[in-house]
């Protein structure tokens, strides 16, 4: 088959290697075919195979018709043209979308996108052309979209959860062909992912849930990235993955196999649990540091760009130091003082503390993070109350600036390895309830690049399962149990300090009680119990005869009241 093309601005075509980003636009509404001469012969070429033809050929002859947007025809010598095909395409293109599109396209492999508004795709293949001209080729149909990359095919999906997810798949899958993979991009619930991949292995489809972490901008230049499903779709695309994921000079990408079935969306929503605790516990330091120690944001961001040097370092830190600088633009002071003090969520927190009480695993910080969103939710409501307990305010002696620093840090170190053993325990617990074989040392891995809970803090947590693979519990990690010991009477000062100021800080003091739970041999249950025995007969065990017990409490009760 040949194509006459101009050499005047072309050169030599390089059709394995696009050069630049260019959506093909139909010569008419509804027309969706371009007509090339082509062997002296007209012939028809898929709007798949003229997209990618256009952005390397753009003065080639079209026969008849009138011209396609502003390009001009000329004839020109006759040379060979090889049908190449993408690598992969993405369907999704919201921010994130994009930005994944434009880092798979920047790392070398040529990507086909796709979006149901088509001003999408025309605006990320106009983005890709201004960052370099990058490989990505738009497309406005579904079929021409799927039928534009190489099989077996694998598409990704960066659509919102639930319905809209299967409105895509059902879009896409009625143009795949057995063998072929949809990957989901977005925040699943893992059970969906389940099912999904149970549907799509009786057409012949494979099917990934990926935990994509790192925002937008971990999307672009590297993200830590979760998949889990069909180990033969992950194959299919570990070459892409390995590039396109965050890479950590001492620990390689940021990328792994997770496992069977949903286990990738449940790794990541159980990340997103452990991100709500380490924003909750770094919201409270801020508080306490600012209410009670009266620290302006200038010494604020002195404080925490400090931390960011220690074994504080972390994304989270680093941008909240960053924060505290930013000047209001529209006015006077800082920014951060203008911010409504409504925290948003998008339900992947709320879904861990479901799991935690589905697999029966304590999670009080991530809880008290969650339950801090919702009250944060009520801001009228908390408005009238303040009113209503205006007497309650309460003037502690003035606190020593130096030492409160100190001990806050301390505080929240220890609260931050609470929350990161919630975590892990709950990771645990559904891998053998599922059978997935997680490996949490590898988890923590990954996630010390291209994610929100990046932190120098993960490669302790991942040297403390390559000991002990079968650890029960951060807590109890030699290393990590000395820290919680040294750091616990700070720890209690901060807490004591805050209750006594009258100032809230649940993600530190359930991070504390679920600490002094967990250390205590004997815990007050043996009551509770014996209350549930007496009004439910529920039974009980005793410390020193096996087996089940019931007393007839009230019977006991009102006789020796006789």
């Amino acid at each position: 088959m040949l194509l006459t093309w101009s050499t005047a601005q072309c050169g030599v075509p390089q059709l394995a290697r696009p050069s630049n980003g260019r959506s093909l636009r139909p010569f008419e509404p509804g027309d969706h075919r371009c007509r090339w001469k082509l062997d002296e012969v007209d012939e028809e070429i898929p709007e798949w195979m003229s997209a990618m033809v256009r952005t390397q050929l753009p003065a080639a002859q079209r026969v008849g018709g009138g011209l396609c947007e502003d390009q001009r025809w000329e004839p020109a010598a006759s040379v060979k043209l090889n049908m190449v095909l993408t690598r992969i395409g993405l369907a999704g293109l919201a921010v994130m979308g994009q930005n994944l599109a434009l880092n798979i396209a920047e790392k070398g492999f040529p990507i086909s996108v796709y979006n149901r508004t088509t001003s999408k795709v025309d605006e990320t293949v106009e983005r890709a052309k201004l960052e370099g001209n990058l490989p990505v080729y738009g497309f406005h149909e579904p079929e021409a979209f799927i039928n534009s990359i190489q099989k077996p095919r694998v598409v990704i999906m960066l659509v919102k959860a639930g319905a809209p997810v299967d409105q895509t798949i059902t879009t896409l899958s009625a143009h795949m062909e057995v063998g072929d993979c949809i990957i989901d991009g977005g925040n699943e619930w893992y059970e969906n992912t389940e099912r999904r991949e149970k549907a799509m292995a009786e057409l012949g489809l494979l099917y990934l849930g990926m935990g994509v972490s790192g925002g937008e901008e971990g999307a672009r230049n590297g993200p830590s990235l979760m998949p889990g499903g069909s180990y033969e779709a992950y194959k299919n695309i570990e070459d892409i993955l390995l590039k396109v994921a965050a890479q950590v000079p001492d620990s390689g990408p940021c990328v792994t196999y997770i496992g069977k079935g949903g286990s990738g969306n449940f790794v990541k929503m159980i990340h997103n649990g452990i991100e709500y605790g380490d924003m909750q516990l770094i919201a409270e330091a801020y508080d306490v540091l600012r209410s009670v120690g009266k620290l302006t944001n200038e010494e604020l961001q002195q404080v925490f760009s400090e931390w960011n040097k220690g074994e504080l370092l972390s994304f989270l830190i680093e941008i909240t130091a960053d924060i505290f600088g930013v000047k209001d633009d529209n006015g006077d002071g800082y920014l951060v003082d203008k911010v409504l003090d409504k925290t948003g969520m998008k339900g992947t927190g709320k879904w861990t503390v479901q799991q935690a009480a589905e697999l029966s695993v304590a999670a009080p910080t991530i809880a008290a993070s969650l339950d801090s969103r919702f009250l944060s939710e009520l801001k009228e409501e908390r408005v009238a109350a303040a009113k209503v307990f205006q007497s309650c305010v309460f003037e502690g002696e003035p606190v020593d600036k130096k030492k409160l620093i100190d001990d806050v840090r301390q505080a929240l170190y220890a609260s931050k390895i609470c929350s990161y053993a919630q975590g892990m325990n709950l990771i645990r617990a559904k891998s053998i309830e599922k059978g997935w074989d997680l490996k949490l040392g590898e988890l923590a891995r990954i996630w010390k690049g291209g994610c929100i809970i990046r932190a120098i803090f993960l490669d302790r947590i991942k040297k403390a399962y390559d000991r002990n693979p079968e650890l029960s519990s951060l807590l109890v990690d030699p290393e990590f149990a000395k820290e919680i010991q040294d750091r616990q009477s700070a720890w209690r000062r901060v807490v004591c300090l805050a209750i006594n100021s009258g100032i809230s800080t649940p993600g530190m003091s359930a991070s504390l009680a679920y600490f002094d739970t967990y250390r205590r041999e004997s815990v007050p249950a043996n009551l509770v119990q014996a209350q549930r025995d007496y009004f439910g007969a529920h039974t009980y065990e005793r410390i020193d005869i096996p087996g089940a017990f019931h007393t007839e409490w009230f019977k006991i009760a009102k006789q020796s009241k006789i």
